[in-house]
This record gives structure tokens, sequence and C-alpha cells, in this order.
């Protein structure tokens, strides 16, 4: 194990390391040491008015309408441990979560809030992952080992209408020593409305340089009823053009199921936690898979795509018109190609 970097077991747990532990919440927003519970209430006025300073004071914040609150801004070398969120389902993809390393002006994460935590479009979905958990009512954690050199600023930014309140958050992380061969975490959001001239999605696409593709997740909204898991996901990879080296053979083989699913399910590195059937509404479905065991390397550049195909009578694939919204999730060595422009919320509505 390079030193500071997890092992995915517990044979670490009594290791001990060079570095010190910080941790940044609307109670401590800076993370300073023996920074915690100083907020001041008004005698008489709220929950802890009665009790005075260090009693649960400030435990959440409000996101003003329209505004980008920093949630951290963190002085390295160190990394991000974990991150736990929670807030109400209407900031899930209302709210974009940015993260940005080592000073750079274009964020490596660019995200909807709830997409990143497998939870798209506002659809609260329970899911048990090792980088991922969503715990009972729309508890966020992410474990992803985020590292940084220099310096580590997370944001989310409030695009709806109107003010969001009670944004409770939690940023775990270390101070100290990072490994050279450490790369950067990445995540991000794409969507797309196949159609029979082109059934394809693009998770990601113009990715340059050295790294590994760690994971995926889908919300795929069926524009019509009927199997619809047939395609591919293909990865093309250090100059591959019209044909790819990585091709999987459907899409529940990718995402590690069978024969067309038949349940959900959620699991340390894949699931379908969400397969809504509503009457009245299209089918949706929510999946994950981690590349955590078997990362996808790359050398010099990455693209990421999947297919939209169904079953014709006769036996026949057929081209599906889908909707479908994506995040890809991996790890590079700098610099990082600038992502295409995210859409606004009314291109992000997916229903």
């Amino acid at each position: 194990m390079a030193d500071g970097l997890p092992m995915f077991d517990l044979s670490s747990a009594p290791l001990l390391r060079e570095g010190v532990t910080r941790s940044i919440s609307a109670e401590n927003p800076d993370g300073a040491r023996a920074g915690g519970a100083k907020e001041t209430p008004e005698p008489g006025i709220g929950p802890a008015g009665h009790l005075g300073k260090g009693w649960k004071v400030r435990p959440c914040i409000t996101l003003p309408a329209g505004s980008t609150t920093t949630l951290a801004d963190i002085q390295g070398p160190g990394m991000i441990q974990h991150i736990w969120i929670t807030v109400d389902p209407k900031a899930y993809r209302d709210c974009v979560l940015r993260m940005y390393w080592d000073g750079s002006p274009n964020p490596s994460v660019e995200v909807p809030l709830g997409d990143f935590f497998c939870n798209g479009n506002a659809r609260r979905t329970n899911v048990v992952s090792l980088p991922i958990n969503v715990n009972p009512s729309g508890g966020f954690n992410s474990y992803w080992p985020m590292p940084f050199r220099q310096s580590a600023r997370i944001t989310v930014e409030n695009q709806r209408w109107e003010d969001i309140g009670g944004f409770f958050y939690q940023i775990n992380h270390f101070l100290g020593p990072i490994p050279a061969e450490a790369a950067y975490f990445h995540a991000q959001w794409r969507r797309s409305i196949t159609s029979r001239e082109c059934p394809e999605h693009v998770l990601v696409d113009g990715i340059r340089g050295r790294g590994q593709y760690v994971g995926t997740y889908l919300l795929w909204c069926q524009c019509s009823d009927g199997w619809w898991g047939e395609g591919e996901l293909k990865f093309y990879m250090d100059g591959d053009t019209e044909y790819p080296t990585v091709c999987t053979t459907g899409t529940e083989d990718y995402f590690l199921g069978a024969w067309g699913f038949g349940d959900t399910y959620t699991a340390p590195f894949c699931g379908y936690p969400l397969w809504d059937r509503t009457p009245g509404a299209v089918p949706k479905h929510g999946l994950y898979r981690w590349h955590i065991m078997d990362p996808v390397r790359f050398d010099e550049d990455l693209k990421v795509t999947i297919q939209a195909l169904g079953w014709w009578p006769g036996g026949k694939f057929q081209p599906l018109t889908d909707d479908i919204s994506s995040v890809a999730y991996w790890y590079q060595m700098p610099p990082h190609a600038p992502f295409p422009q995210l859409p606004g919320i009314l291109d992000r509505f997916q229903r």
C-alpha cells in the first residue's frame, strides 16, 4: 500500500501514519483546530437559546437562490476521505456540486448534487455500496478518496429560483503527505436523448492523459415500455477509433446482473436500486457499477459510450429513443481537459 492511501479492507485500521484529521461542517466552516461549536445563540431564541454556546447552534446552512456557496477551502497537501450531505430532494438536480484541485480554475467534479450520490433527478433511492452510500432518509455519503497537493475547494451552486434551507454537510479529511503516484478524482455528468438513427449515449469523451476509470451511474428513462437493456457499453482508449478495446455484452451484463435483471439489488461494487414503474409514467431505472477492483486504465485518452437497444418482433435489435443521464467517475494525472458546458436546470429536467 502506498503511504497515506487507504486500502479497501480493515488491515490498514491499526496502522498509524503521518498526518492530522480535520473536519468541516456548518459548526466548523473552515475545519480549524478547536474551531467547532463556537456559534453563540441569542438568549432564549432557537432550540439552543436556553443552553448557550456549544449546544448545536448552527448545524446547517441555507443556500440562497442563484448563489454559489463554498463548502470547503482547504490548503494541502492532504486527502478528502468522507463527505456526508443531506438536504431536501428539490436540491438534487437543481444544485450543482463542483470540486477544484490545486487552484485549477476548471472543476474536476461538476455534477448535479443528487446524481453524484446515485440519486438522479430528485429520486431518493437507498444505495449500499463501497464508495457511495445513501441511507434513510436521504443521507448522502461518499467515500471516494480525493487527494490534493496544494489545495481543495468544494462548492455547491443553487440554481433554483428559491432559497434552499436545511443543507447539512460534513467533510472529513486529513492533512499530510500524498504519494507521487496518487492521481486526482474526477466526475462528469452528461445527458442525451438517443434516436433510432444514433441510439448511443456518450458518458464521457475528450479525456486526455493518464488515469483510470472507476465508476458509472446511470438514470435511464424509457420513452416507451418494453425491454431496454440489450446495448453494449464500450471503452475507447489510447487511440481507438472505430472499434473499442473493451466491449461489454449488454447493459444488465455490464451492471453485473443477468437475463433482464428481474429485480432490483444494491451491492458493494454494483447495483440496480431504482426500478420505477409508476402507472401513467415512463419506466425509470437507476444503476451503478464501480471499477474499484478492475479499473479501466488508459495512458493517452478515453471515451465511454453505451447503446440503447431493445427488441423488434422477430428477434431483431430495436434502436431506442430513450432519455439517459450519467455520471462518469475517474482518476487522472493533470492537466485535465475542460468539461463541456453543464446544461441548465430546465435541460436537466428528466421525468
